[in-house]
C-alpha cells in the first residue's frame, strides 16, 4: 500500500483540473464585480488571480475529495466547486503569512505585499510604499478568506449538505488563525520547547491540511463516525508529518524548487521542530551558535550553511526524518480500521506518500 504513484491522486478524477476550473470562474466573476465598482480594483482581481490560479498543489482539496469519496460520496461538479474554497482559505494563510515573517517571495514571484509596494513605487503615489503594500496584503488576505464563505455557499450543493459541513469549515479557520498567532507569539518569546513547536504545527498547519479537509469532505458525504474517526487517526499525525517537511525544506531546501530563498525559516527565526530538536541535542556552545543566527534577517549564505551544519550535527535533522516516517506509517496503519471505497482508499495512501516526500 506504499508504492508511489503513477498518477497523481490530485490529478486523479481530473481533479486538479476541476479546481482550477472552478477557482477561474469564480475570480473571472468576482472581477466583473470589482471593476464595475471601480477600474481601480483590477490590480486586486490580478494580484488574487495570480496567486491562486499561478501555482499551488491543491492538497486541501484533494483530501477533502478524496474523504468525501472515501465514505461513498457521488461524485459532481458542484462538490469539487465546493472544496475549491478550501483554496482560499489557503490563500489567505499565505498571504498574511508572508506578510508576518516579511517574505520577499512566494512561489518565485513577489509576496503580495511586495508587489503593492511595488506598484506604489512605480507610480510615485504619496505615503510610504511598504505601508501601502502591508495595508493591500492584509485586506487581500481578508477577502480571499470572505471568498472562501462565498465559494463554499454558492457551488450549488443542497444547503442542508453545505449546513453539515459548516462547523468543520468553521473550526478549522479557528484553528489555522490561532495556531499562527501561536506561532507569532513562540518566535516573539523566544520558547524552544518540543511542546510548543508540535503545537504550532499542529494548529498552524497540520490540522488544516489534512484532518480538516477529510472531515469536510466526510461531512458532505454525511460519514458514519467509525469514518470520522478513521480519518482524524490518519490526518492528524499526517498533518503533523506533513509540517515537518515544510521545515525541513524551509531550512535545507533547493529555492528553486520551493521558490522561497535558501534559509528562509532560519532568517525569520522559525522555531520548529526541527530548530527545537537541535536546541535540545546541542551542547551550550553549539546552541549559542544556532541562537546567534536564528532570527538575524541578514543571515547569509555562509551563516545559512553554518546553522545547517549545527543542525544536522545535532542529530536533528535525521531525528526530524524519522519522526515523519514514523507519523506516516501510523496515518497509513489508520486507513486499515474502516471500510472505504477502494480508489478512495489508494488515493489516500498515495496522497500520504506525496505529502511527505515532497521537494517543494
Amino acid at each position: 500500500m506504499t508504492h508511489a504513484a503513477s498518477v497523481s491522486p490530485v490529478d486523479r478524477a481530473g481533479l486538479r483540473q476541476r479546481i482550477d476550473k472552478a477557482l477561474t470562474e469564480f475570480l473571472t466573476g468576482q472581477r466583473v464585480w470589482m471593476t464595475g465598482v471601480d477600474d481601480a480594483l483590477a490590480p486586486v482581481a490580478e494580484a488574487i488571480e495570480a496567486f491562486v490560479l499561478g501555482g499551488g498543489k491543491r492538497l486541501r482539496p484533494a483530501f477533502a475529495y478524496w474523504g468525501y469519496r472515501g465514505a461513498g460520496g457521488v461524485d459532481s461538479d458542484q462538490v469539487v466547486t465546493t472544496l475549491a474554497a478550501l483554496e482560499f482559505v489557503q490563500a489567505s494563510a499565505l498571504i498574511h503569512d508572508d506578510l508576518m515573517d516579511r517574505s520577499d517571495t512566494r512561489r518565485g514571484e513577489p509576496a503580495v505585499h511586495r508587489r503593492f509596494a511595488a506598484r506604489h513605487r512605480s507610480a510615485g503615489w504619496g505615503g510610504d510604499p511598504d505601508g501601502f503594500g502591508d495595508a493591500a496584503a492584509i485586506l487581500l488576505g481578508d477577502l480571499c478568506l470572505v471568498w472562501s464563505d462565498e465559494l463554499l455557499h454558492s457551488a450549488g450543493l443542497d444547503p442542508r449538505t453545505v449546513a453539515r459541513a459548516r462547523p468543520v469549515f468553521d473550526e478549522m479557520r479557528t484553528e489555522v488563525t490561532v495556531g499562527q498567532y501561536l506561532d507569532v507569539l513562540t518566535q516573539a518569546t523566544g520558547d524552544t520547547s518540543l511542546e510548543r513547536a508540535g503545537k504550532v504545527a499542529r494548529y498552524k498547519s497540520a490540522k488544516y491540511t489534512v484532518e480538516r479537509p477529510l472531515l469536510l469532505g466526510a461531512a458532505l458525504a454525511d460519514a458514519p463516525a467509525e469514518v470520522r474517526s478513521a480519518y482524524s487517526a490518519y490526518g492528524l499525525p499526517l498533518g503533523e508529518a506533513f509540517q515537518l517537511r515544510d521545515d525541513v525544506l524551509g531550512v535545507f531546501g533547493d529555492p528553486a524548487q520551493t521558490g522561497k530563498p535558501a534559509g528562509d525559516d532560519l532568517r525569520e527565526g522559525k522555531r520548529t521542530y526541527l530548530v527545537a530538536a537541535a536546541l535540545e541535542a546541542l551542547d551550550d556552545a553549539g546552541r549559542e551558535l544556532l541562537l546567534g543566527g536564528l532570527g538575524d534577517p541578514g543571515l547569509g549564505g555562509a551563516g545559512v550553511a553554518r546553522l545547517r551544519e549545527l543542525i544536522t550535527d545535532s542529530g536533528a535533522l535525521a531525528r526530524t526524518e524519522q519522526r515523519i516516517g514514523a507519523l506516516t506509517e501510523s496515518a497509513l496503519a489508520a486507513l486499515t480500521t474502516v471500510d472505504l471505497d477502494t480508489e478512495a482508499r489508494q488515493a489516500l495512501v498515495d496522497l500520504a506518500i506525496a505529502a511527505t516526500r515532497r521537494t517543494d
